[in-house]
C-alpha cells in the first residue's frame, strides 16, 4: 500500500487499557491508521499484541479508553474488519468454497454472488483446483490461503492478521507473505488498511509503512517506526539494516524506569499448610506470579554454553552469526537474565557469575545450580514448591495452581506457564508431576535447592 495517508485516520484508539482478572495488560495505548497504510504491532510474547488487535476488531472492549472507526465508538464487533488467524481458524467439515463463503453469507450476500465471489478470491489467491477439498487435505500453507481468501473477499476496511505466518515453515511463510503483499499493492481487494500482528523483525520490515514496537506487562508502545523504503523491500539495503538494528536494540532493552518486582513469601502465613493462600494477610499479590519466559532447559543450557565462549555480544551479531532471528534469541536470554544468570544492557548480553559457573558445571551441577535458581527468581516454580513444603502430604492438585494463575491470565497463558514451570521443576528435581492424578508431588531436591538459597553467589 504506497497511497498518501489522508488527515483523518480510519482506526483510532485512544488511551487504550486493557485489564484482565486485576493484571494489566495493555497501557495508555494510543495510535492512529490511515487508510492506505499496513501498520505492524511488533513485540515479544506477553506485549499485548493480539489484545490490542482483538480490541480493534471489536471483539474486546477496552477497560479504559476508546477505540474509534472514523470516528464512531467502537462498542461491539466491528463490521468493517475482517481476521486472518494464527491457526487458520478453518471449518473442518466445509470445503475450500464454503470457508471462503463464511463471511459473504453472515453479511446477508445472496448465494450466486457470495459463490461468484469466493471462486473470484479463491483464484486471487492461487487457490483454484481446490475449491472442493476440505481443510484436511490441504497443507499449512494452503490452508493459511483459504484463511486469507476467506477474509479479503470480504474486502473490509480494515484486514486484522494475528502472525498469520508463524505457523508455517520458513519456505511457505516467504512465498505466501511477497504474494500477500502483490496482491494488496496491486488493488486486487478493495480494502483500505492492514493490522498485522508479529513478532518477527524482517517481516514487519518487509510488510508495513509503520511498525509500532510494544513493551511488555503492560503493553505500551515505545516507538512508532516509519519505514520509508521501496517495495519490495531489499534486506541488504542500508537502511533496513538500520531500522531492524534500531529495533532490535529497542526490543533487546530494559524500561528506563523498571523497579525490581517485590520478592513476597506467599503462602508463608500460619494456618497454610494445606497450600491455600493466607486471608487477610495484606500480602501484595494482584499482579500475580511474574512470567517465565517460554523457554526449555536445554535451549537455556545451550545458550549458556554459547555465551560462555563468546563473552559478551551484541544480541544483534550473536542472531546473525547463529542464523537465527533475534526473536527466537529472546526466550532463552530473558529466562538466563530472570535466572540471574546473565545481564543485557544496551543490546548487549554476557554471562554472571552464577551463569558462567552453570554453563561450565557437570549434568549434576548444573541441575542444582538450576533448581536454586528456579527456586529463588522463578515465581511460580517457587510458588509450587513452598505450596508443597506447606501441605501435610507434599502433594497439591494442580488446578489449585491453575486457578491461581486464572485469576490473572487467559487459560492459553495458563497452560504454557503451567508447562514451563513443570519442565523447569522436573529437570531441578525441586518437584514430580503426575498427569493423573494431576497433581505434585514435592522432590528431594527441594530441601538442597532451598539450602543454596541462602549460601553466597
Amino acid at each position: 500500500m504506497t497511497e498518501e495517508t489522508t488527515a483523518s485516520p480510519i482506526v483510532t484508539v485512544d488511551d487504550v487499557g486493557q485489564t484482565f482478572a486485576e493484571a494489566p495488560i495493555l497501557q495508555d495505548v494510543n495510535i492512529e491508521i490511515f487508510p492506505g497504510e499496513i501498520v505492524a504491532l511488533l513485540g515479544k510474547s506477553g506485549s499485548g499484541k493480539s489484545t490490542l488487535l482483538r480490541c480493534i476488531a471489536g471483539l474486546l472492549i477496552p477497560t479504559r479508553g476508546e477505540v474509534r472507526i472514523e470516528g464512531k465508538r467502537l462498542d461491539g464487533p466491528n463490521p468493517d474488519t475482517a481476521m486472518v488467524f494464527q491457526t487458520f481458524a478453518l471449518l473442518p467439515w466445509l470445503d475450500v468454497q464454503q470457508n471462503v463463503e463464511l463471511g459473504l453469507e453472515a453479511q446477508g450476500e445472496h448465494e450466486k454472488e457470495r459463490a461468484e465471489k469466493a471462486m473470484r478470491a479463491i483464484e486471487m489467491i492461487g487457490l483454484d483446483g481446490f475449491e472442493n477439498a476440505f481443510p484436511k487435505e490441504l497443507s499449512g500453507g494452503m490452508r493459511q490461503r483459504v484463511g486469507f481468501a476467506r477474509a479479503l473477499v470480504t474486502e473490509p476496511k480494515v484486514l486484522l492478521m494475528d502472525e498469520p505466518f508463524s505457523a508455517l515453515d520458513v519456505l511457505t511463510a516467504e512465498s505466501l507473505r511477497n504474494e500477500l503483499v502483490q496482491i494488496i499493492d496491486a488493488g486486487k481487494f478493495d480494502i483500505s488498511s492492514v493490522v498485522i500482528v508479529t513478532h518477527n523483525i524482517e517481516e514487519a520490515l518487509i510488510l508495513a509503512d509503520r511498525v509500532a514496537v510494544l513493551g511488555s506487562r503492560p503493553g505500551v508502545i515505545k516507538e512508532m517506526f516509519a519505514v520509508d523504503l521501496p517495495r519490495p523491500r531489499d534486506r541488504d539495503s542500508r537502511r533496513f539494516k538500520e531500522l531492524t538494528n534500531r529495533i532490535y536494540d529497542l526490543l533487546a532493552s530494559k524500561p528506563a524506569a523498571a523497579e525490581p518486582a517485590p520478592r513476597t513469601e506467599r503462602f508463608s502465613a500460619p494456618g497454610a499448610r494445606d497450600g491455600s493462600p493466607p486471608s487477610g494477610s495484606g500480602a501484595p499479590v494482584k499482579k500475580g506470579p511474574k512470567m517465565l519466559p517460554d523457554a526449555g532447559v536445554d535451549a537455556i543450557s545451550g545458550m549458556a554454553d554459547i555465551l560462555a565462549r563468546e563473552g559478551r555480544r551484541t544480541i544483534r551479531h550473536l542472531a546473525d552469526d547463529l542464523g537465527l532471528d533475534v526473536d527466537d534469541l529472546f526466550p532463552q536470554l530473558d529466562a538466563l537474565e530472570l535466572l540471574g544468570m546473565a545481564e543485557a544492557a544496551d543490546g548487549r548480553i554476557e554471562l554472571t557469575g552464577p551463569g558462567l559457573r552453570f554453563a561450565h558445571a557437570d549434568i549434576r551441577s548444573a541441575k542444582e545450580m538450576f533448581a536454586a535458581a528456579s527456586l529463588r527468581h522463578a515465581d511460580l516454580v517457587g510458588i509450587i514448591v513452598r505450596a508443597l513444603a506447606r501441605s501435610d502430604s507434599q502433594k497439591l492438585p494442580a488446578g489449585f495452581f491453575r486457578d491461581l494463575l486464572a485469576r490473572h491470565h487467559s487459560d492459553r497463558t495458563v497452560r504454557n506457564q503451567m508447562r514451563i514451570a513443570i519442565s523447569w521443576g522436573r529437570y531441578g528435581e525441586l518437584f514430580t508431576y503426575h498427569s493423573e492424578p494431576d497433581e505434585f508431588v514435592l522432590d528431594h531436591g527441594y530441601e538442597q535447592a532451598a539450602a543454596a538459597q541462602v549460601q553466597p553467589q
